[in-house]
């Protein structure tokens, strides 16, 4: 599977699109991620917020096996 990440600096936003040829329908927002679904539920987009300090964390988790993020 192929996959986009893009990461915008400003908004501190980390972005993995999984599929941009279909159409967003509706997202649900937990924390720091945003999950986009087209109409029949498929994943297409997840935005991770805060990511200059997110990801770093869920980095070392895999070193730590887990990790607290606050």
């Amino acid at each position: 599977m192929a996959y986009k990440i893009k990461y915008d600096e400003k908004a501190d936003v980390l972005t993995i699109v999984l599929a941009e040829e279909e159409r967003l329908s509706h997202a649900d927002g937990i924390d720091d991620f945003v999950v986009h679904f087209d109409e029949d539920g498929r994943l297409l987009l997840v935005e991770v917020l805060r990511a200059s300090k997110v990801i770093p964390l869920m980095v070392e988790s895999l070193a730590k096996k887990e990790v607290l993020v606050t």
